[in-house]
């Protein structure tokens, strides 16, 4: 469905954006994509659900999964008999991937059903995810998951043994081809439409958290840590992302 236009926030190719290529250049509304790192950056950072898709014996596989930043790097996990993971693990050239991470702000209600739409911040990446050996790699991108979803968790948990790093694959992916796209704004109704006596406007989408509920066998003696206290007044960002 048509949607208004957002201002452009594109960033110019360089140190501070990526390079724009025929895959994340939009087919339509070009003026809403971004390829600014600090933009990308924010739209990941404030995530930690991503669709992971690839191909698999000839058809299209989405899987929905965590994952984790590092710099230019995505970081996503899962078992070591996952098919697609072991596929990764496989010569040159890995396994072809696209992911994409979506935030929903708004739902946008037009006067004609055509032009209903949504506001939202999505990214999507294109490249090639190979498996991660490097012992010392292996364990800060757990880590890195892990904050992903609940910044200050790993340093507040066990983390993993050998026998559950032995059971576990970790992928990368690296922030080469790449781009955003973000949707603002109220509905795009047509001149002859705005007289319709039907309700216009913008319904807020935003993410919260309740709060936490405490297993049932934890000692009493174990207090609520600041960072979860801190969880339940996120919204549209993440406490500690840049």
């Amino acid at each position: 469905m048509p949607d208004t236009a957002t201002p452009d926030s594109t960033g110019l190719p360089g140190a501070a954006a990526y390079e724009p290529t025929e895959r994340t250049v939009p087919s339509r509304a070009r003026q809403r994509a971004a390829y600014d790192k600090e933009t990308v950056h924010s739209i990941l950072d404030a995530a930690y659900l991503c669709h992971l898709g690839f191909v698999r014996d000839g058809a299209p596989v989405v899987l929905p999964t965590l994952f984790g930043r590092i710099g230019d790097r995505l970081y996503v996990h899962g078992s070591t008999g996952s098919r697609p993971l072991r596929a990764t693990g496989a010569a040159d050239p890995g396994l072809a991937v696209c992911l994409t991470v979506t935030h929903l702000d708004g739902l946008v209600l037009a006067r004609s059903a055509f032009h209903h739409s949504m506001n939202y911040r999505s990214v999507v990446v294109h490249g090639t995810a190979r498996t991660v050996t490097d012992p010392e790699e292996r364990r800060v991108a757990l880590d890195a998951i892990v904050d992903q979803v609940v910044p200050g968790r790993s340093k507040d948990s066990r983390p993993a043994d050998t026998k559950e790093l032995a059971a576990t694959a970790v992928i990368r992916l690296d922030l080469d081809e790449v781009s955003a796209k973000i949707r603002t704004g109220g509905p795009n109704d047509e001149p002859e439409d705005l007289a319709l006596p039907h309700w216009a406007g913008v319904i807020p989408v935003a993410r919260s958290y309740g709060t936490p509920v405490p297993s049932d066998d934890l000692d009493p003696a174990v207090r609520l840590p600041d960072y979860l206290t801190a969880l339940q007044g996120d919204g549209a960002g993440r406490p500690g992302s840049s």
